[in-house]
C-alpha cells in the first residue's frame, strides 16, 4: 500500500455478487435475455461504496478455491454440503443457482476492463485473500462481507472494520470491536475461538457439541482463550459443569484442528497488483463492448461518473 493514509477497501466478492443475485429481480436481463442481475447489482454496490466510504485502494477479492484441500484434509465436513460436483483434479464445484454461475465470468471481465484490481490465489479463498491484504496493510481497512467469519480480523488498533450488508450496500453493520464486544463478548482476535466452539453449520464446522454462542462466551470470558478452556479440562478445580468438561475432553481432535481451519490465512502468495482505484476504466473499448453486450447500462455509468468524479 501506499502510505498510511490511503484507505484500503477489500471486497469479499462472492458474497456480494450472491446478494446482489438475491437482492436484484432476474427480470434485468441482457439485450439477449440473459439475466445480469448480479452483474449489475455489484456495480451497484461498489458504486455505493465507494460514494459512502471513499477507499482510496480497493481489492475485489475471490474465492480462487472455495474449499481449499488444505481444510478438507483436516475437518472433512468443511463445506461438504455445498459440493454440487466432485472432481479429481482441482476444487470440487460449488452449488450455484443456474442463473447466477453465467454471470461471474461477466463479472470478472468487467472488473478487468474498469481497472479495479480482482485477485484470487490458487489452493485459497477469498477470505485468506482479505486476510493477507489486511496484514500487509500500512492504514485503515474496509472488510465487505456477508461472511461473520471475517469478524476475526477487527482491529480498532489498525482501523481494521467489517462493513456487513444488512440491506443491500445502502445499510452496512459497521463491525468494530466494541460492537463484536457487545455482541458476542469477545473481540477480533477472539473471534476465531468463538467460532470454531460454537461450531457453524453453514460451513459444515461441528463445533463442540452442548457448546453454543453464549456458553462459549462465558468460557472465554472465564478462562481467556482456547488454549485456556482446554487447559481447565485437565485442572479438577476449574469451574466447568461435569458435561462441559465431557464433552471438551472428547472434542480434543477437533479442537486441535479446527483453528487452522477457522483462521484465515495470512500468508497467501498475492500476485503484484495496483490497488488503487481508477478514475477512467483502463480498457474502455473492452468495457464499452461488455456494456453492450450484457445491456449494463445505467449502472455501469453511475460507477463511471463516482470513479471520474471522486
Amino acid at each position: 500500500m501506499r502510505g498510511v493514509t490511503r484507505r484500503l477497501m477489500l471486497l469479499d466478492t462472492a458474497s456480494l455478487y450472491f446478494r446482489a443475485y438475491f437482492g436484484v429481480p432476474d427480470s434485468v436481463r441482457a439485450p439477449d435475455g440473459t439475466p445480469v442481475n448480479a452483474v449489475r447489482g455489484l456495480l451497484e454496490f461498489i458504486d455505493r461504496l465507494v460514494k459512502d466510504h471513499r477507499p482510496d485502494d480497493l481489492v475485489a477479492c475471490m474465492d480462487a478455491d472455495w474449499r481449499p484441500q488444505w481444510r478438507v484434509d483436516l475437518i472433512p465436513s468443511y463445506k461438504a454440503h455445498r459440493v454440487a460436483v466432485e472432481t479429481e483434479v482441482g476444487p470440487d464445484q460449488e452449488e450455484v443457482p443456474d442463473k447466477l454461475s453465467p454471470q461471474v465470468p461477466v463479472i470478472e471481465d468487467v472488473l478487468d476492463a474498469l481497472g479495479i484490481a480482482r485477485v484470487g490465489v490458487e489452493g485459497y479463498e477469498a477470505d485468506d485473500v482479505i486476510g493477507t491484504f489486511t496484514g500487509r496493510a500500512t492504514g485503515p481497512v474496509d472488510i465487505v462481507t456477508g461472511d461473520r467469519d471475517l469478524y476475526q480480523l477487527v482491529d480498532d488498533k489498525r482501523g481494521i472494520r467489517v462493513l456487513y450488508p444488512l440491506k443491500g450496500v445502502g445499510t452496512l453493520q459497521l463491525t468494530d470491536e466494541a460492537w463484536l464486544r457487545e455482541k458476542y463478548g469477545v473481540d477480533g482476535s477472539g473471534y476465531v475461538d468463538l467460532a470454531l466452539l460454537r461450531g457453524d453449520p453453514s460451513d459444515g464446522l461441528p463445533g463442540v457439541p452442548g457448546i453454543g454462542e453464549k456458553t462459549a462466551a462465558k468460557l472465554l470470558d472465564e478462562f481467556g482463550d482456547l488454549a485456556g478452556i482446554m487447559a481447565a479440562v485437565d485442572d479438577p478445580k476449574a469451574r466447568l459443569t461435569p458435561s462441559q468438561r465431557k464433552r471438551l475432553d472428547e472434542s480434543r481432535p477437533y479442537v486441535a484442528v479446527a483453528p487452522t481451519v477457522v483462521r484465515v490465512a495470512g500468508d497467501v502468495p498475492l500476485p503484484d497488483v495496483d490497488t488503487a482505484l481508477p478514475h477512467a476504466p483502463r480498457d474502455p473499448a473492452a468495457l464499452d463492448e461488455l456494456a453492450a453486450r450484457w445491456g449494463l447500462g445505467g449502472s455501469l455509468q453511475r460507477l463511471l461518473t463516482t470513479l471520474k468524479e471522486r
